[in-house]
């Protein structure tokens, strides 16, 4: 059944190429056939080259014809070979061979003309159905360029959204590793502080840090979910938030504004929290600092943030952290680095363009 389904379009042409000429020539029964065996096996040969024709359109195509300028001069009756090269040369065009049907197509109707003038028994085809065949022939070829740019502006379709689909899962996986990512990551700097101190009282600010990072990871999740509905993306209007929350695992967090601060496009200003974000998750990590500046440029044609420490520096963490920084930033047009520094410590540099 599979078999039948897939060459459902062939067995039709075939049927009916084989079942009008058997027709034609049973109707012309009263008229001896002319080389009526080498017409029944270029008819069969035009009928078996049909199922080949998507492994090889053209030249399926080009046999097809080849058949038909050998049948009609030397057979007769006139049977549907014809239709075999008519459906042959739509396949082609629509497989993207249109310029090799349209050849197939001049060649064919130069071949009946040099027919027609080297007849030493009168015209077989008159004017009027010359140009219909013409006619025919090239609307065959421009339906299957039709069928050929139609087919490819579907796959192009596809593929943009296949791509947009891989975009949005790296968007949100982006997003979850941000959110999650940081506040975790105080969640265990605080508690391994909880449990190494022996005063009950520091113990109790640490429980205390912990309790408020468990709550704001909270809210960044549910505005993270929000956000893929387009409505509460995080803004630099937290970065003091951010750094107050960073603050409470003991490291004195600055921020210095350079310029007129502003409002911003909000991808712009979402990808430069993220940033910092996720800057300030590292440093409380890995760095080892006491002290972080986190600076702000506001430019009139982009924003730069800048993040340094005074930690032990040295190569960046293995991790998903900076390559989701860069990858926000190039989203926007911009770029970002991360290096340690000649003084010491590390820094984190991104230019978001402001469009």
């Amino acid at each position: 059944m599979s078999w039948l389904r897939r060459y459902a379009t062939e067995l039709a042409v075939v049927v009916a190429v084989l079942v009008g000429s058997l027709f034609t020539v049973l109707n012309d029964g009263a008229k001896p056939a002319h080389h009526a065996a080498i017409g029944w096996v270029l008819t069969l040969i035009a009928c078996a080259a049909v199922f080949f024709r998507r492994r090889y359109p053209l030249s399926v195509a080009a046999l097809t014809l080849v058949c038909c300028a050998l049948y009609y001069p030397l057979t007769d009756p006139d049977g549907l070979v014809l239709l075999a090269f008519a459906y042959a040369l739509y396949n082609a065009a629509a497989a993207g061979r249109i310029r090799g049907a349209a050849l197939l197509v001049v060649a064919a109707m130069a071949g009946v003309t040099a027919g027609e003038i080297g007849s030493r028994t009168g015209r077989h085809v008159d004017n009027f159905a010359f140009f219909l065949m013409t006619g025919w022939f090239v609307a065959l070829v421009a339906g299957g360029a039709v069928a050929h740019y139609r087919a490819e502006a579907e796959r192009t379709k596809e593929a943009e959204a296949r791509a947009r689909a891989t975009d949005e899962r790296l968007r949100i996986a982006r997003e979850l590793h941000d959110v999650l990512g940081h506040h975790l990551a105080l969640i265990n700097v605080q508690a391994g502080a909880a449990l190494h101190r022996r005063d009950p009282g520091q113990a109790e600010e640490a429980l205390a840090a912990i309790k408020d990072a468990s709550k704001t990871a909270l809210q960044e999740l549910r505005a993270t979910l929000g956000m893929l509905r387009e409505i509460g993306l995080p803004s630099l209007s937290r970065v003091a938030e951010l750094a107050e929350s960073v603050g409470a695992s003991g490291l004195t967090v600055r921020t210095e504004i350079d310029g007129v601060a502003r409002d911003l496009p909000p991808d712009v200003e979402h990808a430069a929290f993220r940033v910092v974000q996720e800057a300030l998750t590292n440093v409380a990590k890995h760095a080892g600092a006491k002290t972080v500046v986190v600076r702000l440029g506001y430019g009139a044609d982009e924003l730069s943030v800048q993040v340094d420490d005074d930690g032990r520096g040295g190569p960046a963490p293995a991790g998903n952290g900076i390559r989701g920084m860069a990858e926000r930033a190039r989203a926007l047009g911009g770029e970002l680095t991360a290096a340690p520094r000649e003084d010491g410590g590390y820094r984190v540099q991104a230019r978001l363009p402001v469009r």
